[in-house]
Order: C-alpha cells, then sequence, then structure tokens
C-alpha cells in the first residue's frame, strides 16, 4: 500500500546519492520496493483483490525499467543496489 512519510523520508536517507537527491534511480527502485512489499503482505490476508494485483504488476514493471537502466549505465552500482535491497537479479 503507500508509504508513510517518516518510512519514505528514512529509504531516501538510506539510498540518496547526494544530499539533495529525491528521484535518482536508487531512490525510486527503493521505493518501489517497499510499495512491492507492501502489497505482496497484502495479498496474503486479500487473496482475491485483483484491482490490486494489477497494480502491483505495474509497479513490478516499472522497477524493472529503472533496473535496467541503471544496468546499461553503470554495472557496478546495479549490482551493488540489488544485494543491498535483497532482489533476484
Amino acid at each position: 500500500m503507500s508509504i508513510n512519510k517518516d518510512k519514505k523520508e528514512k529509504i531516501i536517507q538510506e539510498n540518496k546519492l547526494h544530499d539533495r537527491d529525491t528521484g535518482s534511480t536508487h531512490v525510486q527502485v527503493a521505493l518501489l520496493t517497499e510499495r512491492i512489499n507492501g502489497l505482496s503482505e497484502h495479498f496474503k490476508l486479500h487473496k482475491k483483490d485483483h484491482h490490486s494485483r494489477q497494480g502491483l504488476l505495474r509497479l513490478v514493471n516499472q522497477r524493472r525499467k529503472l533496473l535496467d537502466h541503471l544496468k546499461d549505465e553503470n554495472k557496478e552500482e546495479y549490482e551493488k543496489l540489488i544485494k543491498t535491497l535483497k532482489l533476484r537479479k
């Protein structure tokens, strides 16, 4: 589901590249990962919520595109981010 303000700021602080960074690929992927994890927990209780499942698929595809872009630009940063967020390749 959605992320509260404190949790979002904490994620940004952990993944930012410089002091005023709020929109880099690293931050976007970390925020999407948090939303995806929240929705995954939601589906454990609400198995028939197909409308939210469609939103989950959109988030996963958006994260995949951002990760592909990062992989093309900087392979080392991609691997570091994957390891930090504990994602599969």
